[in-house]
Formats: C-alpha cells, structure tokens, sequence
C-alpha cells in the first residue's frame, strides 16, 4: 500500500472506529429489542407524568427571549466575528437563554418534575440513553455521511476546529456541543414546547413529537442537510420525553450523541 493510501487510512481511523464500534452496539441492543417485543414487553414503560402548568404564551415568551438576547449579543459585538466568537457567542446565548427560560416558567409555577428534571433518577435515564444512543448512532451517522457526500455540513464547531486545535478548544468545543446545547435544546423543543403541544395533542401526542422534531430540525437550518437525520433524531428524543416526562434521559442522548460526533472531529488530522 502506497504512502498516500497509509495517510489517507490513517485519517480516517476515527470515522472507521465510529461506525465499527456503533454497529456492534446496534446489533447487539437490536437483537435484545428484538426479544423484549417478542415477549410482548415495550421497549420503554410508560411513566405516568401530569401535563406540563404553562400555555402557548408562555412557548411564545420563551422563545421571544432567545430572539432578544441573540439580538443583544449581535448588538453588543464590536469586532467582526471569527469562529472563535461565534462558537463562545453560542455559548453566551444557550445558557443565558436557559437561565432566562426557568426563571420564567419558575415563576409561572413550574416545579423540577414540570420542567421534566429528576436527578433522582439518573441512572435510570443513564441507561435509556445508552441503550437509546445504541439504536440510533449507527443509521443516523451513516445518513449523515451520505447526505454530507451530497451538500457539505456547515457547523460553526467544524469552522472553529478547522484552524484552531489544542486543550482549550477541546474543552471549548465539549462544552459547547456536549454540554451546554443539550440541556438548552432539550428544555426548548422536548419541554417547553412539546411539553405544550402534548396537551394540545392529547388523543394523539405523536403529532407533538412530530411537530416539535420539525422545529428542532428547523433550528438547524444552513448545515447543509443536516435536519434531516436531526428530525430523526428529534422524534427519537420526542418519544422517551412523552413516555417518560423526563428530558433528563433526553439530555443524556443528545449529549452522548454530540460527543461520538466531537470525538470524530477532535481525531481528525488537521486540514493543511
């Protein structure tokens, strides 16, 4: 094998490390899945959870604070914006708007189970994602791929790690994708707003896991085809929220999700 090929495989370990280890994992829980509805047992139990206290005002104010505080930022920046300040930007503006988010709904009487936190299960949601994760990191990815052959991902992460590399933008970069998005995310579109739409939907709740799977995937418009397996995935999220009336597990996934993706970048030689 020529120098040029040794170069080009030795790139590409982290993709090829990926998709052996998710595959295994797919079959290996599939299988087990398999069984479990042979059995008659569903694949998650249903977790009885009372419908969440706010109304559609209250999605519109959240949301409308996001849009404020994004507009804020954009405002406040004196400088032209490079990666490096677009990625803390998305930072800034997750947590603050997060933070913003509870204190609203906190104060329109949401209590931790509403809001759909409950730490006192969490190596009970640990294993919903895992399991979860399992199912779905092998066909998501791999559509990824294909999709990514026909219009390139854009992603300010894959711009920020194109010419910045390091510890600090490691940690920079797992703090944004694998922390600090997840929770955002997963309290906006499988809490706050699905939350909402359940009790719209209540004969037929998998209309709010559809309808909130589009806004998420929506969010994510101009990385290239990326909605795509993110609707996917968002219905994926939206299912063990409605059965649980938890986004602890659901935070967890996408946040394990996130970090199969960072990993394969963080490996991947830098471009020349």
């Amino acid at each position: 094998m020529s120098e040029v090929a040794w170069t080009q495989v030795a790139a590409s370990w982290p993709q090829i490390a990926v998709i052996a280890g998710s595959l295994t994992a797919f079959l290996w829980v599939a299988a087990g899945s398999m069984r479990r509805l042979a059995r008659g047992e569903p694949l998650l139990a249903w977790r009885p959870h009372p419908p969440v206290p706010w109304e559609g005002a209250d999605v519109a104010i959240v949301a409308a604070g996001y849009l404020c505080l994004a507009a804020t930022l954009q405002h406040l920046a004196s400088t032209p914006r490079t990666p490096v300040n677009r990625l803390v930007d998305n930072v800034f503006l997750s947590v603050g708007a997060t933070l913003l988010a509870l204190a609203w709904l906190r104060f329109r009487g949401a209590d931790r189970v509403a809001l759909g936190l409950e730490p006192a299960r969490l190596g009970e949601s640990l294993a919903v994602a895992v399991r979860a994760l399992a199912l779905c990191v092998f066909p998501l990815l791999a559509l990824a791929m294909i999709l990514n052959a026909v219009v390139p991902y854009e992603h300010p992460v894959v711009d920020f790690l194109a010419d910045q590399r390091g510890p600090t933008a490691a940690l920079l970069v797992i703090l944004s994708a694998v922390v600090v998005a997840p929770v955002a995310e997963e309290l906006f579109f499988r809490r706050v707003l699905q939350g909402w739409l359940e009790k719209q939907f209540e004969g037929d709740r998998g209309v709010a896991v559809a309808v909130a799977a589009i806004a998420f995937a929506a969010a994510h418009a101009g990385q290239g085809l990326a909605f795509i397996p993110l609707f996917l995935l968002g219905c994926l999220l939206g299912t063990i929220a409605e059965r649980t009336g938890s986004i602890v597990p659901c935070i967890l996934l996408h946040g394990l999700f996130n970090a199969v993706s960072v990993f394969v970048m963080l490996a991947r030689p830098p471009a020349a």
